[in-house]
């Protein structure tokens, strides 16, 4: 069974940190793009980060500069760091993993910025 299971979600203050990690099993990770989502109420469903399987990274300008994705292939699991965070970050955040059609969500994680 193929499965993705993030963590590390919360309530932090405007302008904190916060740590995302993403736990695969059932597939080969090292192969797969890997990459966070995330959905506010009554929004579509955004991209914030991507680190493909030979270490490239994207990030939308909107977090870009603030968060920072990174993957361990030794222990399946990929991370993203946050910083600044603003109120318009809180959302849901998701994992993916792709490769070519195939794709893995995880359940999410709730974020909220909030003071």
């Amino acid at each position: 069974v193929q499965l993705v299971v993030e963590s590390g979600g919360g309530l932090v203050q405007p302008g904190g940190s916060l740590r995302l990690s993403c736990a695969a099993s059932g597939f080969t990770f090292s192969s797969y793009d890997m990459n966070w989502y995330r959905q506010a109420p009554g929004k579509q469903r955004d991209l914030v980060a991507t680190i493909s399987s030979g270490g490239y990274t994207y990030y939308p300008d909107s977090v870009k500069g603030r968060f920072a994705i990174s993957r361990d292939n030794a222990k399946n699991t990929v991370y993203l760091q946050m910083s600044s965070l603003k109120p318009e970050d809180t959302a849901v955040y998701y994992c993916n993993a792709r490769l070519q059609i195939t794709n893995f969500w995880g359940q999410g994680t709730q974020v909220t910025v909030s003071s």
